[in-house]
Parts: C-alpha cells; sequence; structure tokens
C-alpha cells in the first residue's frame, strides 16, 4: 500500500499478530493503543502512537496519510462507562471512522468482530449487551462509505488445535474455534483483496493445510446486502 497501515489494538493478542504479518508482508504498520508499548515487541520500524478510540480528539494525528485501518480492540464487558462494549467497540468504532473520514483519502477497513452477533439471546450478550453493540459497530462501517470487510472470528485459541485449515461462513449460523494466527491472517489478505471488499464473514480453522491462496475463499463470498434498519 502507498501508506501505513494503522492497527487499533495492535498491542493487544490479535493486533500484535496482524502487525507482525503486516510487517512481513514489507508494509509499513503504525500501532495505535492506550499503551502502545505493551505486549510483545513490535518489528523493528514500527511506529507507535498512544491513542485511545473512546476519546476521538486523540485519534486524528495517528491515522493522517494511513492507507488502511485494522480495528481490532478487546470490548471489555462491563454494563456502562469506559470499559463496556458500547464505549469500546461501538462509540469506538464511530470515533476512529470520523477521524479517517477528515482526511481526502479514505483508507480502506478492516473490522474484527465476532461471531454470534446476530443471537441477541445468546448468553454472552448478558455482558454489557456486547452482542448488541458488535452488531452495531458492524453496521456503523457498512453504513460509512468506506472500502471495508467484517472478520467475525469464532472462538479465538492460540495455538493451532482446530487445525490449520480455514473455512469461511457467512450469516453467522456456524460455531467453531480459530487461532488467533489465522484470524491476522484473513485481516491481512482481505486488505489487500477486491475480493473481500463489503463482505461479512466467519472465519474457523478445519483439518488441513493452511490455504496458500485466500482469493478462491474471498470470491465465494456474497457482497452485504444494503444496510438495513434493525430494532
Amino acid at each position: 500500500m502507498h501508506g501505513p497501515i494503522a492497527v487499533i489494538g495492535g498491542a493487544g493478542r490479535l493486533g500484535a499478530l496482524v502487525t507482525r504479518r503486516l510487517a512481513e508482508a514489507g508494509e509499513r504498520v503504525r500501532v495505535v493503543s492506550r499503551h502502545p508499548e505493551r505486549g510483545t515487541p513490535p518489528p523493528p520500524g514500527t511506529e507507535l502512537w498512544q491513542a485511545d478510540v473512546r476519546y476521538a480528539d486523540t485519534l486524528a494525528p495517528a491515522l493522517r496519510g494511513c492507507a488502511a485501518v485494522v480495528f481490532s480492540v478487546e470490548p471489555g464487558t462491563a454494563d456502562s462507562g469506559p470499559h463496556s462494549p458500547e464505549t469500546t467497540v461501538y462509540s469506538g468504532v464511530r470515533n476512529v471512522l470520523a477521524a479517517a473520514a477528515e482526511y481526502a483519502e479514505r483508507p480502506r477497513f478492516v473490522l474484527v468482530s465476532q461471531i454470534f452477533v446476530t443471537r441477541r439471546e445468546h448468553p454472552m450478550n448478558a455482558y454489557g449487551r456486547l452482542l448488541d453493540w458488535r452488531l452495531r459497530g458492524e453496521d456503523a462501517v457498512r453504513d460509512s462509505g468506506f472500502a471495508y470487510t467484517v472478520v467475525r472470528p469464532g472462538w479465538l485459541a492460540d495455538d493451532g488445535s482446530a487445525g490449520a485449515g480455514v473455512r469461511l461462513e457467512q450469516d453467522d449460523r456456524g460455531d467453531g474455534w480459530v487461532s488467533r494466527a489465522s484470524v491476522a491472517e484473513a485481516c491481512v489478505r482481505a486488505l489487500g483483496s477486491p475480493a473481500a471488499t463489503r463482505r461479512t464473514f466467519e472465519v474457523y480453522n478445519e483439518p488441513g493445510p493452511a490455504p496458500a491462496d485466500w482469493e478462491p475463499l474471498f470470491r465465494g463470498l456474497a457482497p452485504d446486502p444494503l444496510l438495513a434498519l434493525r430494532p
């Protein structure tokens, strides 16, 4: 890409993997985080920017000149306040979109969400309405006018115990596990793929080798319908 890629939440476990893979691919990376120096040391040459998705005025400098944004933020589970899903993965997403929209060249946007966001009755929704706010964050991205991809990981694992193969699904009907490494790979591959633009998909691991080429997986996805109002 012609500019740096901002990884929002790049000091977290998933964000650090995204950062590493982008650096391996020769991209310039900005880790944007409340505490960018924490966690796994980033690859040499990575830019560290301190910013907080909860406070819109901190974000614009970190996004200036960026060609793409990967939003990978832990949601929190409080019912309200600064550590609630509403604040982090709904208002936080909107704040990043608003900051990025200040520039003439709108960056490519990849949002990391999760499975089950359409299943309001699931027990996870008891934690600060986590699923509801995740879905509203997704819808904010879909309605933004940005070129985007929404990645919905299955249950996250730090190893490859579910296999190295990758299965992409849509419509939030499935279930399964996926390694953080596979999710990071999905984000990186989606950034460079027109076939992944305006797509929302779930990602799971399965037995078999890791895909060498993700394009057939992306080409099998249906584009998102026009956004409808949700209750």
